[in-house]
């Protein structure tokens, strides 16, 4: 059994990045990652093929983390592929409603923040693409705390 996560932002670039970058690491140090798929994407297409932002790729290495991948666009046919489908903010949840093809499909669509239990119910993490590095810095910290409580949350809800 494994457990197939997707991380949604705009565009595959800064936040969703970061979060599949940080979870993957806790995976990786929970010794879950034979068990726990990771992987993210974009609601948008601008950006498709494209590695991760520069600066979010920087602000997750100072923190010991390494960004992989390229950018992909998030279609109605990945659901089939994932359990939950984690979005980065209201917006990007909405969006990806609107491609749900079942209420299956809307059931494995969550916020990220949702998981840290020191935010509050239905907030965004901040898109830091227009802003400096404490932006990104920022974006860190949240998806760190988001991505704890998924994790606590993936381990008790599949027994792992």
């Amino acid at each position: 059994m494994s457990v197939r996560i997707c991380f949604v932002c705009l565009g595959n670039i800064c936040r969703s990045p970061t979060a599949e970058g940080i979870f993957r690491k806790l995976v990786n140090d929970a010794s879950l990652s034979d068990v726990v798929v990771v992987d993210s994407a974009g609601t948008g297409d601008w950006h498709v093929g494209a590695p991760p932002d520069a600066r979010s790729a920087a602000a997750a290495r100072e923190r010991g983390v390494a960004l992989q991948g390229k950018a992909a666009q998030f279609t109605a046919r990945d659901f089939a592929r994932f359990d939950l489908v984690i979005a980065m903010d209201r917006d990007n949840r909405s969006n990806l409603r609107r491609l749900a093809r079942s209420d299956e499909d809307r059931k494995k669509i969550h916020l990220l923040r949702d998981f840290d239990p020191e935010s509050s119910a239905d907030s965004d993490v901040p898109d830091p693409y227009y802003g400096g590095a404490d932006g990104f810095a920022e974006v860190f910290a949240i998806c760190s705390a988001g991505c704890a409580g998924l994790l606590e949350h993936v381990e008790a809800t599949y027994e792992l």
